[in-house]
């Protein structure tokens, strides 16, 4: 389940950490020249007010079943912050005819998936499952609609999940707090949007099962909710069973409480400072007022938040990262509402640059939009870029379900997505001034400046940033006579109706051809949309790097794209984004890749750049210094996050001084140490055609593929002496560390020991195992941990299978006093894999979650690309497509704890706990007296000891 913060979290702490500097614009191509198909559905309203969409699509086996209902956040009762995420958590236990977790087994163990997430303005709850399985959905949706069941166990134990998701997502990320508390705080004086939709500890812990009670009877009705199903339906059919499910559900007479409180215009700044521990780099967020996403206005925004943020060519990436390098990571966020939204702009500074450079440079860049119009190529270029996201958006029959869902909810129309993309290929560079003009006057700002803690002047406050006490929350008065459902007895209770015949899965099918020099070209036909990924993979990778000299194949990797021969850094990123396209570089443990995502009639210019990017690379010096200061930076906020340093250490602790067993990323003094050569001799390990393969999927077809791959890539020679294997190492003993991190929010936890090779007979019998462990909600770690206990928002596990033997993951984030218990009930679940078999229905389930994932990935153009790189990489033979659902049915009992007894025994695993060590210590110590504690500013990655001299 998700919630606004999360999202923001994730997009600034994943914003590319480069940018580029300003390069002659080339001649853009026209904007718009393929259209973004219009959405095509039907609409009815049934008589208790239920708003019904329905979007065909045979060409998926699957359907997507999404119920939104208008309320979110700003609805929270007063001094119930958070309630809305909360309430939402509870949806997925029992109703009058559902068992608790009964909707999870109606979707992930038939091979689909569900989820939901609470925004400021909505709470939506979505299923993807086999077209053979819709009635069920409609029923079960049906149900928790009109009879949820709310009781006192499961009250309690989902108020723990959610305190946990909030240490995970707010308190133990870096710059969590800024962006699902801070910034909304201040951002609103009168308006509830003000309250952040996590909520507080206080909060969460003040909510009673009453107002549970009263939330569902008030909101959760059928006049008050949209039902959009999409994909593999007959439309006769789906009528007749949304007429059985959802007709007959009463519509209240009481009226829908709604928020009528308008935010007042800001016309004065503010400015506030707040200082927070586990901040490895000062930040600065600028906010200012938007109108509502319907206003026409918005198809103007939207392309200047392109022009500054969207690509590595945008303005803010050419000024702050790349040219001045004051910022590892800076950009933009439109977030939209009902009512009053917010233009983002922040920026996570360099090391050692200061809040006030960065702050300078923002409003510059802002003053520049407002003070004189975009060009002609960049009003191009923003439109492409919308057109092709816009496009992927659309990709698969749960996208397509989601935007005409947001469109009824958010902007009161099911074409307003349609209408928004018509209206950006009308906007003018002077459009774009006016609105900049408008809504992002100097005195129309708010500004937060996020500081280390450490930094606090002696008697400042640490938090300068409340809720306004101006703020008006909507007083929510209970429903009188509000009934209070109780699960029927067993032999009452309505039973979902059972599936109906399978439809068929058409699986794409690898067309392969091979160049003269050896490279491999390989081609998927997929015409619904003019999309095509394009992924060019070469084995090598991070395994090669030498000792000390970690992160040298990722650095090369992402310098591909950084200048060649032929062009700047400039100017590749920009002649692919006035595409609309996308590139980037990466390297893993085995291989590397180049990735491509365009716009079909885009194809042929982007694929030159492409070429030119793997054939003619200029590592050139300037560009390894800037690519070294971001990385370092980068890797310098991942190693305050617990939950990744828990990962890192654990990668040594399992593989020593072997090749998977220091951080791909690279550490600080890694990173440091490179030189040109390390990064020259990367590459060379790793790019060469006889052991590359280029992956084309979409609307291309394999003749044109062919022709393509020869013009580009048909003179680049073979490498002449190719890099030798890399051999495996000796893994060493088991180990426990304890990584004492006084700041941590929360505590990672992470249990790992060897595993196995990808060519391994046993990676599909381990695979299923693994699936049982820690695969999915249902999973056995799952439910210990989080359904039964509320010890964390989530706990997984997962195989990572190389050339070389990988490993077996399980981990998970608690509170730090629960570190030991949790550690405990992983390593006994894993024990328990290999001790006794699982029973054939559980391990069914399991089986259809990972034919259930798979089949959901080749469902878009980079899905299917990555899985078959992946298999180029890991040297798997491409019909490995079309066998794989078979190899995972084909697992028993017998096979699976075979694999788990050698495969997930605990007695072979390392286990790693970061964390505030004082509150968990003697518990853990007195389970494993040979514990090693490293205090954080003594670990040491780039040592398989973990610990500087």
């Amino acid at each position: 389940m998700t919630f606004r913060s999360a999202l923001l979290a994730s997009a600034l702490l994943l914003a590319p950490a480069t940018a580029f500097a300003q390069a002659r614009p080339a001649p853009a191509p026209a904007a718009g020249a393929t259209a973004v198909k219009p959405l095509a559905f039907t609409e009815r309203t049934l008589a208790n007010g239920l708003r019904v969409y329905a979007l065909r699509d045979t060409g998926t086996p699957n359907v997507s079943v999404q119920v939104w209902y208008d309320v979110g956040s700003k609805d929270d009762p007063k001094g119930r912050s958070g309630f809305a995420h909360m309430f939402e958590h509870l949806m997925f236990k029992a109703t009058r005819n559902l068992v608790p977790e009964q909707i999870d087994r109606l979707t992930e163990d038939v091979g689909g998936y569900n989820n939901a997430s609470t925004n400021d303005d909505y709470t939506n709850y979505f299923e993807v499952v086999p077209a053979n399985h819709l009635q069920r959905l409609l029923f079960a949706e049906a149900d928790r609609m009109a009879s949820l069941v709310v009781e006192p166990v499961s009250f309690a134990s989902e108020r723990d999940v959610v305190k946990e998701e909030l240490r995970q997502r707010t308190l133990a990320q870096p710059y969590g707090k800024l962006l699902s508390i801070y910034y909304p705080e201040l951002a609103y004086t009168v308006h509830p949007y003000a309250r952040p939709g996590i909520g507080s500890l206080e909060d969460l812990e003040a909510a009673k099962i009453d107002d549970v009670r009263a939330f569902h009877a008030t909101y959760y009705r059928p006049d008050n909710a949209v039902l959009v199903v999409s994909g593999n339906f007959d439309p006769a059919q789906l009528n007749a069973w949304v007429d059985q499910y959802f007709g007959p559900i009463k519509r209240p007479s009481t009226p829908i409480p709604r928020v009528t409180v308008r935010e007042p215009a800001r016309t004065t700044p503010v400015v506030r400072t707040v200082y927070e521990a586990n901040t490895p780099l000062p930040a600065v967020l600028m906010s200012w007022h938007l109108p509502p996403d319907r206003d026409p206005d918005i198809a103007a925004i939207t392309v200047l938040n392109a022009v500054l943020a969207t690509g590595e060519s945008s303005r803010l990436y050419e000024s702050l990262v790349y040219r001045d390098q004051l910022a590892q990571s800076a950009s933009t966020f439109l977030d939209t509402k009902q009512g009053t939204g917010n233009f983002v702009v922040y920026a996570i500074m360099a090391g050692g640059k200061s809040v006030a450079d960065g702050e300078a440079a923002l409003r510059r860049e802002i003053a520049r939009v407002r003070d004189r119009p975009i060009s002609a190529a960049e009003l191009a270029e923003a439109k492409n870029e919308i057109l092709t996201a816009a496009i992927r958006g659309r990709e698969t029959a749960e996208d397509k379900g989601s935007t005409l869902a947001a469109a009824v909810i958010v902007d009161g129309d099911p074409r307003a997505a349609d209408r928004q993309i018509a209206a950006i290929g009308r906007v003018t560079a002077a459009d774009v001034q006016r609105v900049a003009r408008k809504y992002l006057a100097e005195n129309a700002s708010a500004t937060i400046r996020y500081l280390p803690l450490e930094q606090r002047p002696a008697g400042a406050p640490a938090n300068a940033i409340a809720i306004a006490p101006t703020v008006q929350v909507a007083d929510l008065r209970a429903p009188a006579g509000i009934e209070i459902v109780t699960p029927a007895p067993a032999g009452q209770r309505v039973l979902p109706p059972p599936p109906a015949r399978p439809v068929a899965v058409n699986l794409p099918k690898p067309v392969e051809a091979r160049l003269a020099n050896g490279l491999r070209v390989i081609t998927v036909e997929q015409h619904d949309l003019p999309l095509v990924t394009a992924t060019l993979v070469a084995t090598g990778g991070a395994a090669s790097d030498p000792a000390g000299r970690a992160g040298a194949s990722r650095m090369s990797a992402e310098l591909l794209t950084k200048g060649t021969r032929t062009r700047s850094a400039a100017e590749i990123a920009r002649a692919v984004e006035q595409l609309g396209g996308s590139i980037g570089a990466d390297a893993g443990n085995d291989g590397a890749t180049i990735n491509l995502t365009v716009k079909s009639d885009q194809l042929d210019a982007a694929a030159a750049i492409m070429a030119d990017v793997a054939r003619r690379p200029a590592f050139a010096p300037d560009e390894i210094e800037r690519a070294r200061t971001q990385a370092v930076d980068s890797v310098t906020v991942a190693l305050k996050n617990p939950g990744q340093l828990a990962g890192l250490v654990a990668d040594r602790a399992v593989f020593g001084s072997g090749p998977y067993g220091a951080p791909a990323d690279g550490t600080p003094a890694s990173l440091k140490a490179l030189t040109r050569d390390d990064v020259v001799g990367a590459y060379a390990r790793t790019w060469s055609p006889d052991h590359a393969a280029l992956v084309l999927v979409g609307d291309v077809t394999p003749a044109a593929a062919r022709a393509l791959a020869e013009k580009q890539f048909g003179s680049w020679q073979a490498t002449a002496t190719p890099a030798p294997p890399v051999a495996p190492a000796a893994n060493p003993s088991p180990r426990v560390i304890v990584v004492d991190m006084p700041s941590a929010g929360q505590a990672g936890v992470v249990v790992a020991r060897p595993g196995l090779t990808r060519a391994d007979p046993r990676y599909y019998p381990l695979s299923v195992a693994n699936a049982v462990l820690g695969v999915g909600f249902s999973s056995r770690l799952n439910q210990e941990i989080r359904i039964k206990r509320g010890l964390a928002y989530g706990a997984s596990s997962g195989v990572s299978a190389g050339r070389l033997p990988g490993d077996v993951v399980a981990r998970t984030q608690t509170k730090n006093p629960t570190a030991p218990e949790v550690v405990q009930l992983i390593a006994a679940e894993m024990a328990r894999l290999g001790s006794e078999p699982v029973p054939m229905a559980e391990l069914d389930t399991r089986k259809a979650v990972l034919v259930g994932n798979f089949g959901r990935a080749i469902e878009t153009t980079s899905g299917t690309a990555g899985i078959l790189g992946g298999y180029v990489v890991q040297n798997v033979a491409l019909d490995e497509l079309q066998r794989f659902t078979g190899k995972v049915e084909g697992v028993d009992p017998r096979t699976a704890q075979a694999a788990a007894a050698t495969l997930l025994d605990p007695k072979a695993a390392s286990i790693v706990v970061v964390g505030d060590a004082k509150q968990f210590i003697e518990p853990l110590r007195a389970r494993y007296p040979k514990m090693e504690v490293i205090p954080e500013a003594a670990l040491d990655l780039n040592t398989p000891a973990l610990r500087r001299p």
